[in-house]
């Protein structure tokens, strides 16, 4: 009996791991495949994670090379942002009508800047009402002064946003969310813009912070020699826990998973100052001297 060439191409319908590697063996095989996933792009919940079960292999490391791999394939054509609305015919001989949501970019021109993103019309009617909707937002008079200086001394320069929420976090030590909102308002940034900022860099604190900020290292080093204990001593002495800051606002309390100290661990670190081979006794005596 003569071989048959194989013909045919072959639809697979999710593009995780499971998905690419089955696309790449079908392809591998002759076959012309269709992968298809509703998300932007492919590699559904595996590109989320850090490392994989049971051996704790790096997630991007499995992926990656399949993501090149599927990429250069000439018989792997990718459709994304698509859901399959029916499926008609037989078992070897049927067809798919898939449902491909808009983009609104043109996919062959597309370089990956993210520029889109940026100035997208769409977004923008999200976040920015026109004038006549926006809640007017007013500050007491003294705070109202201090945010304006702020605004008129960065307003014109490179990166001026960055600039403007460094300042405030210098002055108020935290973001009062009222000063957040009378920022968006005078710049016109959105709102959510200033919140991701707020919330992604350590610096910042949307809540209200000690004027001393004592940073217990919980690295290996000073863990094995004791910071635990020092950890719980000073949460005992200032009547808070951990990520907390004392009701006169004098103190938060706070972990690194490392200070750089390890030859005098155990230490923790009080307005970048560290102090090296603590013992828990010492600790009433240090925290007198901010007091």
């Amino acid at each position: 009996m003569a071989k048959q060439d194989k013909v045919g191409s072959v639809l697979v319908v999710g593009a995780g791991i499971g998905g690419m590697q089955a696309s790449l063996d079908l392809a591998e095989s002759g076959m012309k495949v269709y992968l298809v996933d509703n998300k932007s792009c492919i590699g559904g919940v595996m590109s989320q994670l850090d490392k994989t079960f049971p051996t704790n292999d790096c997630a991007m490391c499995t992926m990656a090379p399949r993501l090149v791999e599927i990429g250069r394939h000439k018989d792997i054509e990718i459709i994304t942002l698509s859901d399959v609305e029916s499926i008609t015919g037989q078992p070897g001989h049927f067809s798919v009508t898939l449902k491909k949501r808009a983009r609104y970019i043109d996919e062959e021109k597309c370089t990956g800047c993210g520029l889109c993103v940026t100035n997208c019309p769409v977004k923008n009617k999200i976040y920015i009402l026109p004038d006549e909707e926006k809640i007017k937002i007013t500050l007491e008079p003294e705070d109202e002064e201090k945010v304006k200086n702020v605004i008129r001394e960065h307003k014109e320069k490179k990166g001026a946003l960055m600039l403007i929420l460094q300042s405030i976090n210098a002055i108020y030590n935290y973001f009062p969310e009222k000063i957040l909102h009378y920022i968006s308002q005078e710049l016109n940034f959105p709102l959510s813009l200033l919140f991701r900022i707020a919330t992604f860099y350590n610096a910042f604190s949307l809540k209200p912070r000690g004027r001393h900020t004592i940073n217990v290292c919980l690295g290996t080093t000073c863990y094995v020699k004791g910071s635990e204990r020092i950890e719980d001593r000073l949460s005992e002495e200032l009547s808070i826990a951990r990520e907390e800051t004392t009701k006169d606002l004098k103190f938060t309390l706070k972990s690194v998973r490392c200070i750089g100290c390890c030859s005098i661990a155990p230490v923790i670190m009080i307005d970048g100052k560290a102090y090296g081979h603590i013992k828990s006794r010492e600790i009433p005596k240090i925290l007198k001297d901010y007091k």
